[in-house]
């Protein structure tokens, strides 16, 4: 006889395995090369802004990797937002001659105010230049973070889907450039597998997610939004692209070209992270009764969009029914105990105690398998090993969880930007990935 805490366990268990599987169909049927858009994108001209506070670890490289770029239209222009930097970053920025680099120097009390507002002068700048140039409509702007290296097709292929006038922005795929460990990989694993694949089924539900590196959006889409697309909000490009969707911007993802970031390899600053990644979705979830009012907004997109705003606020009671049912099938496992019928004895909780250990290990096996074969640039052994590290990932996701909870709770917003690693100073050439490659989810960190 099947007891309440296995129907529950079934039911709890089932769907999350259930739900890679799916996840990682669709990823990868829709990342296979298809039709590619055709349309003449000569006429649109491309901006990157770089949002830069104390990046003079990684900011050189990232600023001669964006400056070598050709976009359908020639060369970008690079704006960097020196955001009251107190390190080396404006002495390696003035040491850069490129008449295509602009700085724009921010200092107290403007400065330091979030990545939000460097983003919004950055953006006012821009809009001056296009419309003195007269240039707006035809105007793209780009955003990478200090850590960020575009491939060479990148340009190319979001002005290939702007060339569809319905569509207003675009989301590249996301991938891990320091995942020489394993912390490292499961990063790339994260973005360059999952995120991927639940951008691509996104891509078709018409609720694409945009993530601070890699974002490319219609000057003249921003400017609906006024004079401050951007806010306060720990997610404030999550953010951005739910207003772009509410008003009627369509929003594209594409997997044919990536943006690469520094994964965060220290364990402390990555739980602090994804604390304030959680806590920003609790703050965007203001946004769900207009979503939901929207015309513009399809019932199966809204469904998605309610799953990942929500999803933290689902992870405490969740957690905390996991952590009941694993101590009642590890007691009753070593004791037979049944709990007044809620388990039944022994032999129950054996069966349960393998279900878990199946589901906990099976889908992460399942992406290290899917980065092996679509990305081929990792060895097969350190892809199932990361696979199989990937539960604890998960872990470390529900300890970062709680805590913004608790955070969100108590109404505490503020957050340190999170330290960089060193890289080597110079940037000799960004090698194209052998496959077309990608959340979330950036910074200014």
């Amino acid at each position: 006889m099947i007891t309440l805490l296995q129907t529950v366990t079934i039911l709890l268990l089932v769907g999350w395995p259930a739900y890679n599987l799916v996840v990682a169909v669709v990823g990868m049927v829709g990342t296979r090369p298809g039709r590619r858009a055709t349309g003449d994108a000569s006429s649109l001209r491309f901006w990157i802004m770089i949002p830069a506070l104390n990046e003079e670890r990684v900011i050189h490289r990232t600023v001669t990797a964006a400056l070598a770029l050709e976009g359908p239209g020639g060369p970008p222009r690079v704006l960097v937002i020196d955001d009251g930097s107190s390190d080396g970053t404006a002495a390696i920025l003035a040491a850069i001659d490129d008449p295509r680099l602009e700085v724009l120097s921010r200092k107290e009390p403007d400065a330091r105010r979030g990545k939000g507002e460097a983003l919004n002068a950055g953006y006012r700048r821009i809009v001056e230049i296009a419309e003195a140039e007269g240039t707006v409509l035809s105007t793209v702007v780009g955003i990478v973070d200090g850590d960020g290296r575009c491939d060479d097709r990148v340009l190319h292929e979001v002005g290939a889907l702007l060339t569809d006038r319905g569509v207003g922005a675009v989301q590249c795929r996301v991938r891990i450039h320091n995942r020489d460990r394993i912390l490292g990989l499961l990063q790339d694993l994260e973005f360059g597998c999952i995120a991927n694949a639940s951008q691509s089924l996104r891509d078709r539900l018409g609720s694409v997610g945009m993530g601070g590196n890699g974002q490319f959006v219609r000057l003249g889409d921003l400017t609906q939004l006024g004079p401050s697309p951007w806010s306060d909000c720990l997610v404030e490009d999550l953010e951005l692209g739910i207003r772009l969707h509410l008003a009627g911007v369509r929003i594209r993802y594409t997997s044919r070209a990536s943006i690469s970031q520094q994964a965060v390899v220290d364990l402390s600053r990555l739980v602090r992270q994804r604390a304030r990644w959680a806590q920003g979705n609790l703050q965007c979830a203001r946004y769900l009764p207009g979503l939901s009012a929207s015309r513009r907004i399809g019932t199966v997109a809204l469904l998605d969009f309610v799953y990942y705003l929500l999803a933290p606020w689902f992870t405490v009671p969740l957690t905390l029914f996991v952590l009941a049912a694993m101590g009642f099938a590890v007691v009753g496992l070593s004791t037979g105990e049944t709990f007044g019928g809620l388990t039944a004895g022994r032999e129950a909780a054996t069966w349960a105690v393998g279900l878990w250990a199946v589901v906990l290990v099976l889908p992460g096996l399942l992406w290290g398998l899917v980065h092996w074969w679509r990305l081929g640039d990792e060895p097969l052994r350190r892809c199932l090993v990361a696979g199989l590290a990937f539960p604890g990932f998960l872990v470390l996701g529900v300890f970062a969880t709680w805590r913004a909870v608790v955070r969100h709770a108590r109404g505490r917003r503020s957050w340190a930007k999170t330290e960089r690693s060193a890289e080597a100073p110079v940037l000799p050439e960004i090698p194209a990935p052998r496959e077309p490659v990608e959340p979330v989810p950036a910074e200014h960190r």
